[in-house]
């Protein structure tokens, strides 16, 4: 049975992540280490037969998605809707700042993170109705091919939930180390099976 295989990147090492900030949208700089995670897994996956190179419109993923898409000649195609979450007025804050700032509205959340958004920011339910429709327009147009998609944290977990059928309250169930690799097939009868996660 034909099948389209998604290899599902997170970004690399970000500027600032050891201080536990919400990024979000906000455009950070990925680290030399970073820049070498990518290049790394572009000679790990440097025999794949790729068609096609996804990436958020963000730096962070399209400075390693631009990596990854020179090693097969191939030009970087941006996807707004590939963006991480919104964090809304918890852009660039720090989880302490956030729970001092705004206690209420962070345990809301805590309880909720499906449904409750970050203050003008969005909740899991905005963010994986703008990333599902993206998702299954490339596993339409390259069926039978082989594709690599470079996004965020929030980003894959929401794709590879939905690739096992787990519910979004499960995010945190699974990890997402920088610069890691994830690869899903998406067969034509509409199963999905997670070949690899976390790689």
């Amino acid at each position: 049975m034909k099948r389209t295989r998604i290899h599902l990147i997170r970004h690399g090492e970000v500027e600032g992540h050891e201080e536990k900030r919400y990024n979000g949208q906000a455009d950070v700089s990925v680290t030399p280490k970073g820049n070498a995670q990518l290049g790394m897994l572009q000679l790990r996956m440097q025999k794949l037969p790729i068609s096609a190179v996804y990436s958020s419109d963000l730096g962070r993923c399209l400075d390693g998605a631009r990596i990854l898409a020179a090693g097969y000649g191939l030009e970087t195609v941006t996807e707004k809707n590939l963006r991480e979450l919104d964090a809304g007025e918890w852009e660039r804050l720090t989880w302490d700042e956030i729970q001092k700032k705004y206690p209420k509205e962070w345990q809301a959340r805590l309880k909720d993170i499906v449904n409750v958004p970050m203050p003008g920011g969005e909740n899991l339910n905005d963010l994986a109705g703008r990333v599902r429709p993206v998702i299954k327009k490339i596993v339409k147009k390259y069926m039978g091919e082989e594709v690599i998609v470079v996004a965020h944290g929030g980003v894959n977990r929401v794709i590879l939930l939905d690739a096992i059928g787990a519910p979004l309250e499960s995010l945190f169930a699974i990890e997402q180390d920088f610069g890691c690799l994830n690869s899903i097939d998406y067969y034509e009868d509409g199963n999905s099976v997670v070949r690899l996660l976390n790689g």
